[in-house]
């Protein structure tokens, strides 16, 4: 909503262009599902993250459309069953996409004797096809979308103040606008990461659980299988977290490129050229983020603080 959020730890600062042109920033607490040690182990740590994004980035989309009219509007702050049924049609949603479309057009081509069942590995082929191209053809179609490609002008912006800051030196509008607006660690790359190593597990532990058990009913083998994949989220999330790590943190190189590359190529749908004055918002979402303590030097036009 005419925002941009930025994280820094256990506190994230959102800013918000209002109607009348000015800026409207918040320095907020990052709700989390990992205090506890042990949820922050890696090959742990990814799904908790996965769950806590999505509930901060509701919080913050609800509080941006509040801030958008000057903090004393109509609209209310989300309350925590609000929150939950949101976040549970989000991932209704999710599912319905991205797993259990799939799973129906991959039996569609069992049915025209262009694929196997279940338990061969060509079922699991058209699956991660059918799944790569609803992805990608989403991605595509919510950008055609005007109110949804400026959300993406200001990911770019969100990318390129973060490239300035991880460069040194001041951060401002002008300098930033000059960075790359892809970045190696956005949620686009890990929904990715997530879609292919789904592909993999799916291929490889589908088959193995049927060869253990195999329900007689056809419905309730789909439906066992369909339930199977629901759970591999959690294994499959929490690898996709490693690996996006992994990959940001990798030196230049032919490894770095190769892991990066899909990533990055994606991003060029989701992560648009954003202007001036959305470079603006997304330098004071930076500086509301990184709060007094600063190192670096935050160069912001004026704003208010809500």
């Amino acid at each position: 909503m005419e925002g941009v959020m930025m994280r820094n730890g256990d506190v994230y600062g959102l800013a918000v262009r209002q109607p009348d042109g000015g800026i409207l920033a918040r320095r907020l607490p990052w709700f989390t599902l990992t205090r506890r040690p042990w949820l922050r182990m890696p090959f742990v740590r990814g799904f908790p993250i996965l769950l806590e994004t999505l509930v901060n980035g509701i919080r913050a989309l609800n509080r941006s459309v509040e801030m958008a009219e000057g903090g004393h509007g109509d609209a209310a702050p989300l309350s925590p069953w609000q929150v939950f049924l949101s976040l549970g049609l989000a991932l209704l949603m999710a599912v319905g996409l991205f797993v259990v479309a799939p799973h129906l057009l991959s039996l569609i081509m069992l049915w025209l004797n262009l694929g196997g069942d279940v338990e061969g590995l060509t079922f699991h082929l058209w699956d991660g096809f059918f799944k790569c191209c609803i992805f990608v053809a989403y991605i595509w179609l919510i950008s055609l979308v005007p109110e949804i490609r400026r959300v993406f002008q200001y990911h770019g912006a969100e990318h390129k103040t973060i490239h300035a800051f991880e460069s040194g030196g001041p951060v401002e509008a002008c300098g930033a606008r000059g960075m790359s607006r892809l970045h190696p660690r956005c949620g686009t790359t890990f929904l990715l990461f997530v879609i292919c190593i789904s592909i993999i597990l799916q291929a490889l532990l589908v088959p193995l659980l049927l060869a253990v058990w195999t329900p007689e009913s056809a419905f309730a083998k789909h439906a066992l299988t369909i339930g199977f994949k629901l759970l591999l989220v959690i294994p499959i999330s929490a690898l996709a977290y490693e690996l996006i790590r992994y990959a940001a943190r990798l030196p230049d190189g032919p490894r770095a490129k190769l892991l990066r590359a899909p990533g990055l190529a994606l991003q060029r749908l989701t992560a648009h050229e954003p202007d001036e004055r959305q470079m603006e918002v997304a330098v004071v979402a930076l500086a509301e983020a990184l709060g007094r303590d600063a190192d670096t030097e935050i160069r912001t036009p004026p704003y208010s603080r809500l």
